[in-house]
């Protein structure tokens, strides 16, 4: 009895370690899994801030507005596909996260619950079937002490009447008295060795059945949870893999695309496109003469010219020598620039100029299309006057006609800047020409001829763009321009004896005042030598004379004129 009870106890002891170990083992186990899905929620969130990143660093250098003429290049064109690739590289970590957190964070979340639940109910079924065991022990022994106990009393009482027996001097009557208290004695103690020997059998029944049924049971059953919690971890390992290898081929394809705009990178285009874009339009200048300032200057002039010229020949050299600058260098003037754009070379000031008609154009084409739908309306309200009332419309026509009509005017002013523009800009097979006055000086090219221009004839293409821009050329050629004009106007003048004959080299317009037009070829007579400002002044007949560019025509003067 005492070793079967010890071994009972120590079963039992057993048991109570090993559901300990178990409750750790398997809360340690579904610690882990909490652990392992808190570390993947912070591997999400580093994707969505990694893509977050990504997308605002593309948006940053996006091409603004005042940037798209970068677009034309096809390096720009390259770097921007490129940033439009990454915009959906960082979709793709994006794709990472959203699949992160339905495939694993959710899942593990929800089982983490699942398991929790499950264990909680097995170890409450391991320690109910562990109670229900500990109480049949107490039972079985309790059982057990009662016999223990009705064995000796009966043992006592038996003895009691064995003395009671055998002694002469007690009465019959307290025999039996003993005898019957023995006899009690010994059926109480053959009861309870009847109860606890049933007790015994059935608790036996109970034990067999807990350790070989119910425990085992329990013990399988938390067994296959453990083991779905860790075949669940590696399903989540292996997602976590999958969820990135599944997005490769898309950031594959997002690196192929950037290869090929890297690829597509055209460099002759692109150097093509800048030559397109700045190129000026001016004629390389002529060859600087040389002045010779070590001897006295041969050439013939008319008394008028001499007397006129002598005084401002000094002062002439010396600004023109400060105003001369090669076109390729010249700087740009600062300040706002004029509206008709008059601060940029020609080709670039045609362009612009261009782009500003088709915009007025397009402004004109969206007020007709609001003046045609706002005629349509008043039709129907016309037909129709339950509609609307037609008047209501005549405030906004008029407005419309009004904005069609300065749009149109500032169409048309612009129009007649680039007809300007194409008509002095110098053609491939038209020779380089000088025009007359100031205007045409800062627009047109200087002509390259052998006459006798110096290098005080070659102004810069564009007057705007010189630093130190003559102020002196102006002065002059304005005020002989009034005086040319005061000169034809004035029937009572005296007119000018000839000097010579000239031969024009090149065709000259002469719009401007004080000028006069010649054709290629043609024949004049020259009234008045150069004086040194690049003019020579011309007569056709009787009432057509005017001043010609010096470098547009070639003078043969009069042997009278030469000696004089």
């Amino acid at each position: 009895m005492d070793s079967f009870k010890v071994e009972t106890l120590i079963k039992v002891q057993q048991l109570r370690d090993q559901f300990d170990n178990l409750e750790k083992h398997t809360q340690w186990g579904i610690d882990f899994v909490e652990k392992y899905t808190k570390f993947v929620k912070e591997r999400s969130e580093i994707e969505l801030n990694y893509a977050r990143q990504i997308r605002n660093l593309s948006k940053k250098y996006q091409p603004k507005k005042k940037e798209e003429d970068e677009n034309k290049y096809t390096w720009c064109r390259a770097f921007y596909s490129t940033l439009n690739e990454l915009n959906d590289y960082a979709g793709q970590h994006e794709v990472i996260a959203e699949n992160m957190t339905s495939q694993i964070i959710a899942d593990l979340t929800r089982y983490a619950q699942e398991v929790k639940t499950e264990r909680k109910s097995h170890f409450h079924d391991g320690r109910k079937a562990q109670q229900q065991v500990e109480a049949s022990w107490k039972q079985l022994e309790s059982c057990k002490r009662k016999f223990e106990r009705d064995c000796k009393e009966a043992d006592r009482a038996q003895q009691y009447f064995e003395k009671m027996d055998a002694d002469i001097n007690v009465t019959k009557a307290d025999v039996e008295k003993a005898r019957q208290q023995a006899q009690m004695r010994h059926q109480m103690a053959s009861d309870s060795k009847n109860e606890y020997s049933s007790y015994l059998q059935k608790f036996n029944q109970e034990q067999n059945e807990h350790y070989y049924t119910i425990i085992p049971n329990i013990f399988q059953k938390i067994q296959a949870m453990e083991e779905k919690r860790i075949e669940r971890m590696g399903e989540s390992l292996k997602t976590f893999a999958e969820v990135d290898r599944q997005i490769l081929p898309i950031i594959g394809k997002c690196l192929d695309g950037m290869t090929q705009v890297a690829e597509s990178i055209e460099p002759k285009n692109d150097s093509s496109q800048v030559i397109e874009s700045y190129k000026s339009g001016f004629e390389p200048p002529g060859d600087v003469e040389f002045e010779d300032y070590g001897q006295a200057m041969k050439r013939t002039v008319s008394e008028t010219s001499l007397n006129n010229s002598r005084s401002d020949n000094k002062a002439e050299r010396s600004s023109k020598s400060k105003s001369k600058t090669l076109w390729p260098f010249i700087k740009k003037n600062k300040g706002s620039n004029p509206e008709d754009f008059s601060h940029l070379p020609p080709e670039q000031r045609r362009k612009k100029l261009q782009a500003k008609i088709d915009d007025i154009n397009k402004d004109i084409q969206k007020e007709m299309d609001q003046r045609d739908a706002l005629t349509k309306m008043k039709e129907v309200y016309v037909k129709n006057p339950q509609m609307g009332d037609p008047n209501s419309v005549e405030p906004r026509l008029g407005e419309i006609a009004n904005n069609i009509e300065k749009l149109q005017a500032e169409a048309q002013k612009f129009e007649g800047w680039l007809a300007e523009v194409e008509g002095r800009m110098p053609v491939k097979s038209d020779p380089p020409r000088r025009t007359s006055v100031l205007y045409e000086t800062q627009n047109s090219t200087p002509p390259t001829t052998n006459n006798n221009n110096c290098a005080q004839d070659r102004e810069s293409p564009d007057g705007s763009y010189t630093e130190e821009q003559s102020s002196e050329v102006q002065s002059k050629v304005q005020p002989e321009t009034a005086e040319s004009g005061d000169e034809f106007d004035d029937p009572d003048e005296e007119m000018l004896p000839t000097i010579g004959t000239c031969k024009a080299l090149y065709p000259f317009e002469g719009h401007n005042e004080g000028t006069i037009a010649v054709t290629e070829g043609e024949l004049l007579y020259v009234i008045e030598e150069d004086k040194g400002d690049g003019w020579t002044r011309v007569r056709r007949n009787e009432e057509e004379e005017g001043y010609v560019p010096t470098s547009y025509v070639e003078v043969f003067l009069d042997s009278n004129a030469k000696d004089s």
